[in-house]
């Protein structure tokens, strides 16, 4: 315990959730992957296991440096990154490569990332800072207009190809207005506009002809997606159907690391489904609800790190990414278990998925920065 308090600053409860989810998700990987290596890489049952630790490590390496830094830095950083968001987003829409009927990663020297992940983090970042430098003037017209607009441009890129991580992002986005005491006049007029917006989509969503001009266009899969979720149980996709069989035979204690049957048969148990999966090796009590509950506490000790910042920017920061990747994880285990229409979204620090990990890292330790310098000055912080 000495050598991880001289090592892991900030809140260690935080920490712990880390550790516990990386941990968990790395002998995830492995025994999910299994088939996965069979077919695309020959029976090297051994790569994605490697893979994803690599990533993990590096994840760990950046959170640290990242928690080490003075957490106003992240202010300053949030600029450079939201321009290279606006850069690289268009060329993703028209250059990128095309996974899973999806064009949502971009090929840079070889190296392949997912951009949404750059712009979810430093559009978070961002928008605490200018709510911060702005507190003075937050009941004007004139403060909300500008950063909407950057929010809904931002939003509008990521989904065409990623429409789940928009929806989420725009809802984050939302708290830290309301958090940023942003006029509750204009916020109840954007929350009206918000509905107004969803119910149009969902009626177009439904009526649109998906063998028309739609057709070349992500509509037909959200559409069928959310036609099967209303459809009840006779309407159900093959990978509900298999998630369901995954969590049903898990029971309180699973079947043990490794012994899976379900993999074999549930499409993306290493990412989409990834929640089910862990519920039907590690049974409830552990691969359920013990994540759960690590999400849970990590959002409680956020929401603490909020209450003890007497400044603004340290305390939207933290809530902002916390909350994003709290509520991206309890969507994916909504739609693990059938709660909710199928999405898309992994299990932050859980799933596969090297660019996810790597933003995740760098959310983290902006949040644990910020915890640390609470703890070092006993809540003296200065403003960002």
């Amino acid at each position: 315990m000495q050598v991880f308090n001289k090592y892991f600053k900030g809140d260690r409860l935080i920490w712990l959730c880390i550790i516990f989810l990386s941990l968990i998700g790395v002998a995830g990987v492995y025994s999910a992957t299994g088939s996965l290596a069979f077919a695309l890489k020959g029976g090297d049952t051994e790569y994605y296991l490697l893979k994803h630790t690599v990533f993990v490590v590096v994840g760990f390496i950046i959170m640290y440096f990242c928690q080490m830094m003075d957490y106003r830095y992240f202010s300053r950083i949030a600029q450079l990154l939201l321009i290279l968001s606006f850069i690289l987003l268009p060329i993703t829409l028209l250059l990128g490569d095309d996974t899973n009927d999806a064009t949502r990663r971009l090929t840079i020297l070889g190296i392949s990332f997912q951009t949404s992940d750059l712009a979810k983090v430093s559009l978070i970042m961002y928008i605490s800072r200018y709510l911060s430098k702005k507190q003075d003037k937050t009941h004007e017209f004139s403060t909300l207009w500008p950063i909407l607009a950057c929010i809904v441009v931002i939003c509008l890129m990521i989904a065409p190809e990623n429409l789940s991580t928009a929806l989420v992002l725009f809802a984050t986005c939302f708290l830290l207005l309301f958090l940023g005491r942003i006029n509750l006049k204009y916020l109840g007029g954007l929350f009206g506009a918000m509905l107004l917006a969803a119910t149009l989509g969902l009626v177009f969503l439904l009526n649109v002809d998906s063998d028309g001009w739609a057709k070349s266009t992500r509509i037909p899969t959200w559409k069928a997606r959310v036609e099967r979720y209303m459809g009840g149980d006779e309407g159900e996709s093959v990978q509900v159907k298999q998630a369901k069989i995954a969590v049903s035979t898990g029971g309180l204690f699973g079947k043990g690391p490794g012994k899976s049957t379900q993999r074999v048969f549930l499409p993306h148990s290493y990412s989409d489904f990834m929640f089910a999966f862990l519920i039907e090796e590690y049974g409830l009590i552990i691969g359920g609800i013990g994540i759960m509950l690590a999400y849970l506490l990590i959002l409680f000790r956020t929401i603490r790190i909020v209450i003890k910042s007497p400044k603004a920017f340290g305390a939207l920061l933290a809530v902002g990414l916390g909350f994003f990747l709290c509520i991206q994880a309890f969507i994916h285990m909504g739609v693990s278990v059938s709660l909710l229409p199928v999405t898309g979204l992994t299990l932050p620090l859980v799933s596969m998925g090297g660019t996810s990990i790597i933003f995740n890292s760098i959310a983290f330790g902006a949040i644990l920065s910020v915890s640390r310098f609470i703890d070092e000055k006993e809540g003296d912080v200065p403003n960002g």
